[in-house]
């Protein structure tokens, strides 16, 4: 399978939301594709983070990844954090995530980050195996907090 990564445009809008809508479903949320196509034409149109898309040699849609920037008082740099990951599932285990993940990674360096960030679930242990083999080490020395507004 050819494996063609890019930095997604407003070119792209179509393609990335169907995938970004597949991640929402995945993650037990409506179908809503009118919003998937708002909230990335949103993101891109405003350079709110930044999407790298895998598609075949055909352009067919394969994957994404979502970055978005933060910031590190501590170390005064800047941070990106992978907010998303998404291959459709008849991509899921050719090296799709894995590209998609390097590509991250290139860029964190080209931008002269101190580093990415992610989340996980706990039983997302392929993920997990993922992330470990790229060097992402789990952080054990901080728990997780979110103030909900609903």
């Amino acid at each position: 399978m050819t494996i063609k990564i890019k930095t997604a445009l407003i070119d792209d809008l179509e393609a990335v939301s169907k995938l970004f809508n597949h991640y929402r479903v995945f993650y037990q949320q409506p179908s809503d594709l009118a919003l998937a196509r708002s909230f990335i034409a949103e993101r891109l149109t405003n350079q709110d983070s930044t999407i790298f898309f895998a598609h075949n040699g055909a352009s067919e849609p394969l994957g994404f990844t979502q970055l978005y920037p933060s910031f590190s008082s501590v170390s005064a740099q800047r941070t990106w954090i992978l907010n998303d990951l998404y291959v459709d599932k008849k991509a899921r285990q050719k090296g799709v995530a894995r590209q998609l993940m390097e590509a991250a990674k290139r860029f964190a360096i080209e931008t002269n980050s101190n580093g990415i960030s992610l989340e996980t679930a706990f039983d997302n242990t392929t993920a997990q195996r993922l992330y470990e083999s790229l060097g992402y080490r789990k952080n054990d020395g901080f728990f997780s907090y979110f103030l909900s507004m609903k």
